[in-house]
């Protein structure tokens, strides 16, 4: 892929992370995005399912610190997260999977409405737009997470397929 594609696609995973927009990623982006999603639920942060998503939410926090942080400052630069995340996870996707799998898997449980271990595909709509995804783009990507086409999407779905976009070839 040509460089500057890689570079766009490296932005775009980048501005993901950055919930709030300020140029860097850091525990607020993480926390904020647990927030989003309890208000598009109607989940209460002390909940049993408001606390597994924010306790995902600052293990994912500390995991990409952890991989991405070279200056221990608390916050993830762009640079950073190109020259940290970026290449580490595309050396090693599964680590981010199991980096990502709390928050993941908390955010599926909120969503669940039924109480069965998987999303709707529209609850999975409702959640990436509460995190900032356009529902043009929403619709379709919560769509083709559906691999098996029951219409709904849980753990064994979404896992792989998040470290999937955000391990990007060069």
């Amino acid at each position: 892929m040509p460089s500057s594609e890689y570079e766009r696609r490296i932005a775009a995973r980048f501005a993901t992370f950055d919930q709030n927009g300020n140029g860097y990623i850091d525990r607020e982006d993480f926390s904020g995005a647990a927030k989003a999603l309890l208000a598009e639920f109607g989940t209460a942060a002390r909940s049993d399912k408001g606390q597994a998503l924010y306790g995902g939410a600052e293990a994912f926090w500390q995991g990409m610190a952890g991989i991405a942080d070279r200056d221990g400052d608390q916050r993830i630069t762009r640079d950073e997260f190109v020259g940290g995340a970026v290449k580490r996870l595309r050396d090693n996707p599964e680590r981010f999977a199991e980096i990502a799998r709390p928050f993941l898997q908390a955010a599926v449980d909120v969503a669940d409405g039924d109480g069965d271990g998987a999303a709707t595909v529209t609850d999975v709509t409702r959640a990436l737009t509460a995190l900032g995804v356009p529902e043009d783009i929403a619709r379709p990507v919560a769509a083709a997470l559906d691999t098996d086409g029951d219409g709904k999407v849980g753990e064994a779905e979404i896992v792989p397929a998040f470290a999937r976009y955000f391990t990007v070839p060069e």
